[in-house]
């Protein structure tokens, strides 16, 4: 295994631009509006159980985030995590940054008392799974704007 030559860590105000390019990544289906990013990017600070956590490079280069929810559930006897979005730059895909920044979120929901992770993907399925998730349901939304 090569040297690790990034970190996780949480995200700063400074990290926007290079988020907001990430996300820009993310399918065609999902067009992101700059000014709602910018809005949302903003008020994560002062959202109680949200947390974004960016991998950064040695040269400072953010090079893929996770965004990760925590919330209270009857079933679960315990509250759980949902991961809302997580993307990792092309060039750093297959390196660990997505399974460093999955264990990162894993650490924080553990520490918040969650029962479980969760998250909906339609393309990743083996990367999950490689981690230790389980295909439990199919994922449902309906779009209200």
């Amino acid at each position: 295994m090569s040297e690790i030559s990034y970190v996780v860590r949480r995200a700063r105000a400074d990290d926007a631009e290079e988020v907001f390019s990430l996300v820009k990544d993310f399918p065609p289906e999902a067009i992101p509006d700059r000014q709602e990013f910018q809005a949302s990017f903003a008020a994560l600070n002062d959202i109680a159980g949200s947390v974004l956590f960016v991998a950064e490079s040695a040269s400072g280069t953010v090079l893929g985030y996770i965004l990760v929810s925590c919330h209270p559930s009857f079933l679960a006897n315990a509250p759980v995590a949902w991961v809302e979005e997580v993307m990792v730059a092309n060039g750093w895909r297959r390196r660990e940054v997505g399974k460093a920044l999955m264990t990162a979120a894993e650490d924080w929901a553990n520490r918040c008392g969650a029962a479980y992770v969760a998250l909906a993907s339609r393309r990743s399925a083996p990367f999950y799974l490689a981690l230790g998730y389980e295909d439990t349901a199919a994922f449902f939304k309906k779009a209200l704007r």
